[in-house]
């Protein structure tokens, strides 16, 4: 099984993805999609029209991984963006998979820095 570490990024395909893709294809979906490199080390999370199904990408140094989960009843209120991806938090990532809205939510105000940032201070 694969941890998230303080640096692993979460990257959602807003629109709707063919569930039938597999590694080679949601691979494809990263690098045209999501424009990030699957190799990477972040997640990459793919959605079904219906939202009832989920797919996720990962790649752990050594090979790549691909999760599969489907919703017996219900959906998940994916996010949704104009340029086709968006990036979660950890949190945001634990609420989606807990079936919160996360346009019904809303972040308080307070000291977030990007993990970009906190590395250079180190």
């Amino acid at each position: 099984m694969f941890g998230l570490g303080a640096a692993t990024r979460i990257y959602v395909a807003t629109g709707a993805t063919d569930m039938r893709l597999s590694f080679d294809g949601l691979h494809s979906l990263v690098i045209g999609q999501i424009r990030q490199s699957p190799q990477s080390g972040h997640l990459f999370l793919f959605a079904n029209k219906r939202k009832d199904r989920m797919k996720i990408y990962f790649y752990d140094g050594s090979s790549a991984w691909v999760c599969a989960r489907r919703m017996e009843q219900g959906r998940m209120r994916w996010p949704s963006s104009e340029d086709g991806h968006v990036q979660l938090t950890q949190a945001e990532f634990a609420m989606l998979l807990g079936g919160i809205d996360l346009a019904e939510t809303r972040k308080r105000k307070w000291l977030r820095q990007p993990l970009d940032e906190v590395a250079e201070i180190s």
